[in-house]
């Protein structure tokens, strides 16, 4: 059994996780912030777990790490132009601590999914679905073009007018529960 099987296996931090990742969505929904102190927090809780629960210390702590940097290395571009906030990366870091770089990566794309339902719910919900898809249009050309020149920071140029703010962290908490549940049906 690898490191992160042993922590993605132990009800006790699959428990703490979801706790953590509850919390985080509701705070989010209510205030569009998610605190400092139930992200890092989270990240030590789920570098212990990925310790605690593996064999040689020294690698459940490196698992650990690798998912939490894995989610920090795929959404830190999004916190960059200003898509995602701080604090939706540092839950998603959380999660990386709990879960180790392969479920973390999986489990991203399961909330990318969760995200886009919910971008599409808002923007149906306010009736901006065509300045939605304007918006979509816009930024995938922007992000082309700043990937072929460069200089320019994409969050600068990206100026469509908002559909409306999405509490991330309420996709990141539906997403990787979701991804945690169609393991266990897959691996019971």
């Amino acid at each position: 059994m690898d490191d992160s099987t042993a922590v993605l296996s132990n009800p006790f931090a699959m428990g703490l996780l979801t706790l953590l990742l509850v919390a985080a969505a509701v705070i989010d929904y209510r205030s569009y912030r998610i605190p400092n102190w139930l992200t890092v927090g989270g990240m030590a809780a789920g570098l212990a777990c990925s310790t605690a629960l593996s064999g040689p210390a020294y690698s459940g702590l490196l698992a650990g790490l690798g998912g939490l940097g894995a989610a920090m290395l795929v959404l830190l571009p999004m916190y960059a132009i200003r898509v995602l906030g701080a604090g939706d990366v540092k839950l998603m870091g959380m999660c990386g601590a709990f879960l180790g770089a392969p479920a973390t990566l999986r489990a991203l794309l399961f909330v990318f999914v969760a995200g886009g339902i919910a971008a599409l719910a808002v923007a149906l919900r306010r009736r901006a679905l065509r300045r939605m898809a304007a918006n979509l249009r816009q930024a995938t050309v922007q992000m082309m073009v700043f990937a072929a020149i460069g200089g320019q920071r994409p969050g600068d140029a990206i100026a469509g007018q908002s559909v409306g703010k999405l509490p991330y962290g309420v996709s990141i908490c539906i997403g990787t529960l979701a991804y945690l549940a169609a393991r266990q049906l897959a691996h019971p």
